[in-house]
C-alpha cells in the first residue's frame, strides 16, 4: 500500500501572478485545494519539502495530509505545474477525498521473475507499452506499484489487463477492452537467426564468363 504523506501548509490571502511570484522567491509553492462538495482553499508549501516528496516516485499516487494552520485535509495530488526552464515546481492542485473516497490513480507497474521467461533469456527484449495502470481503488488501499511476472513468457507472447492480478478492492478504470501493458519482443540477431542460415553459393560454384571447356580452342 502506498505511504501517507504529510505537507505542512500555510494560508494563502493574497491571489494573482504578483502575489504567486513573491511566494515562489521566499521559496514557497502555490498550491489549492479543492472538491469533496467543500470551498476550495488557497494554500502555500515549501518547495524544498515538495521537491523531496516529488523525488520519491510516488508521489501522485499517495494520500497526503496536509495540515493548514491546524486544519487536517485528507488530499490527493492531482496536477503538478513546473517551470518549463528550471523544472521547479511553481503550482499544485490537491484534490480533497474522504477517508474511503474511491478514487482513480495512475500506478506504476513493476515486472519480476525476469529469470524465469524463456523469451528474456533466449535475449528477448520487454517491450513496455504501459508503464503505469489507471484504477480505481479504496483512498486508504492504494497501491505502491503493481508486480507482474514475466515467469513462462516467450518471445512474441504480450501481457494483457486480464493477465495482472490486481490487489482486492481495486479494479481497471479501462474496462471496455482487454488492453496490452508489455510484450517481449525479439532482438535483430534474433529475428535474423533464419535468414541467416541460407548460405551464399561458394566461388567455385559461381561460373566464370567466358570459361570455356579444356582444349576448346582447338578446334
Amino acid at each position: 500500500m502506498s505511504e501517507q504523506l504529510t505537507l505542512p501548509a500555510e494560508s494563502r490571502d493574497r491571489a494573482g501572478k504578483g502575489a504567486s511570484r513573491e511566494l515562489r522567491r521566499a521559496g514557497r509553492v502555490p498550491a489549492v485545494i479543492y472538491g469533496d462538495k467543500k470551498e476550495a482553499v488557497s494554500i502555500h508549501v515549501e518547495e524544498k519539502l515538495l521537491a523531496r516528496m516529488l523525488s520519491t516516485g510516488h508521489f501522485m499516487n499517495s494520500v497526503i495530509m496536509i495540515d493548514a494552520g491546524g486544519t487536517p485535509h485528507r488530499t490527493l495530488p492531482k496536477d503538478v505545474q513546473f517551470h518549463p526552464v528550471s523544472s521547479r515546481p511553481i503550482h499544485v492542485d490537491f484534490l480533497r477525498i474522504g477517508e474511503h473516497s474511491q478514487v482513480h490513480v495512475n500506478v506504476p507497474v513493476h515486472f519480476i521473475d525476469e529469470e524465469l521467461s524463456p523469451g528474456i533469456k533466449r535475449g528477448g527484449v520487454l517491450n513496455l507499452v504501459r508503464h503505469d495502470l489507471e484504477l480505481v481503488c479504496d483512498a486508504a488501499e492504494i497501491p505502491e506499484q503493481i508486480d507482474i511476472s514475466l515467469k513462462g513468457l516467450d518471445v512474441g507472447d504480450s501481457i494483457h489487463i486480464s493477465n495482472v492480478t490486481l490487489p482486492k478492492g481495486a479494479k481497471s478504470a479501462i474496462d471496455d477492452r482487454d488492453f496490452t501493458i508489455a510484450t517481449i519482443v525479439a532482438p535483430s540477431a534474433l529475428k535474423s537467426e533464419e535468414g541467416d542460415s541460407d548460405e551464399a553459393p561458394s566461388a567455385s560454384e559461381v561460373p566464370v564468363v567466358g570459361e570455356e571447356a579444356e582444349g576448346g580452342e582447338d578446334a
